[in-house]
C-alpha cells in the first residue's frame, strides 16, 4: 500500500520524491480540502492512486479515477479537489518544458486539449513507481522521453502546423531570466539579447516554453521562496531575498503558482513528514 494511501487524516501532504534539473516528482494526499485555482509553467503529468479527483480546467469540470491519467499544460490555470469524503490520492511528474523541447528537437509544444487520459500502461508508470531513486542523467532522459511521446501521441494535431522557433535567440532570453530572476529585465532589454521585437518574443517564447517571459521571472523567484521557505526562512525575509515586494506579493504569486499560501504549503510538507 502506497504512502497516499495509508494517509486519509484531512487536510493535506505532499511528498516531495527524487528529482533532477527541470523534474520533480510529489506524491498528494487532499482529504476534506483542495487546491484553489493556480497554474504553474511545467507540464504536469500524474496518476490518481485512489479515490476521486476533481478539477477545473479550461472551462470544464473533470474527473479523473484511480488508474487514470491527467495531464495539465504549463500555464493553464486548475484547481483540484477530491470528488468524495474519502479524499484523494495521486503520482505526478512536474516536468521544464524546455526538456521537451530538447526531446522533440525544437518543435513547438505539444498541446493536450483533452486533460484526462483512460488508457493505462504509460512507460512514465515505471517513474513514478519509486518516488524515492535517484535520478542519473541518462534516466532523466528516459523519464523526459516518455512525457514527450505521451504528449505527442495525445496532442492536439495543429501543434504540428506552427510557425517555426528562433529556438536559440529564445534560449538567451531564458537563460538571462534564469540567472537573474530578480531583475525587472524590459522588453528593450530582451529585444537586445535576443535580437527579436518585443512582439515576436512574447509570441515565440510563449509557444517554445509554454508561458510568458514575465511568468516564467515570476515562477523563478516562486522557487526561490520554496527553497528558503523548506530551509526555515520567515516569510518576510524570503520575500526579499527571493525579489518580492513584501510579503504580501510572496503569499499572492505562491498561492497563484501552488494553490496554496506558503504557511498552507509549509504545513502540508511537514505533516507528510
Amino acid at each position: 500500500m502506497t504512502w497516499a494511501a495509508r494517509t486519509r487524516s484531512p487536510g493535506h501532504r505532499l511528498r516531495y520524491g527524487g528529482g533532477a534539473c527541470g523534474i520533480e516528482r510529489l506524491e498528494a494526499v487532499l482529504v476534506g480540502e483542495g487546491f484553489s485555482p493556480h497554474r504553474h509553467d511545467t507540464y504536469a503529468v500524474g496518476v490518481t492512486l485512489s479515490g476521486t479527483q476533481t478539477f477545473r480546467y479550461r472551462g470544464r469540470l473533470r474527473y479523473c479515477l484511480a488508474g487514470e491519467w491527467h495531464v495539465l499544460h504549463p500555464d493553464e490555470v486548475h484547481d483540484g479537489v477530491p470528488g468524495t469524503a474519502d479524499g484523494f490520492g495521486y503520482r505526478i511528474v512536474h516536468l521544464d518544458p524546455v526538456l521537451v523541447q530538447e526531446a522533440l528537437g525544437g518543435q513547438p509544444l505539444p498541446f493536450v486539449a483533452d486533460p484526462v487520459i483512460r488508457d493505462g500502461g504509460h512507460p512514465l508508470a515505471e517513474y513514478l513507481a519509486d518516488m524515492d531513486e535517484t535520478l542519473d542523467d541518462l534516466r532523466a532522459a528516459e523519464l523526459t522521453t516518455a512525457v514527450a511521446d505521451l504528449l505527442v501521441r495525445h496532442a492536439d494535431r495543429s501543434f504540428r502546423r506552427r510557425a517555426p522557433l528562433d529556438l536559440p535567440a529564445l534560449l538567451r532570453v531564458r537563460a538571462l531570466l534564469l540567472d537573474d530572476p530578480q531583475s525587472a529585465h524590459s522588453a528593450a532589454d530582451l529585444e537586445g539579447v535576443s535580437g527579436l521585437d518585443r512582439w515576436t518574443l512574447a509570441r515565440q517564447f510563449r509557444a517554445a516554453f509554454g508561458t510568458s517571459p514575465t511568468r516564467f521571472r515570476t515562477m523563478r523567484r516562486v522557487d526561490r521562496a520554496r527553497e528558503l521557505i523548506r530551509a526555515g526562512g520567515r516569510l518576510g525575509d524570503v520575500a526579499a531575498l527571493a525579489g518580492f515586494a513584501d510579503q504580501s506579493h510572496l503569499t499572492r504569486m505562491f498561492k497563484r503558482a501552488y494553490g496554496l499560501t506558503p504557511a498552507a504549503w509549509a504545513e502540508a510538507v511537514r505533516a507528510a513528514g
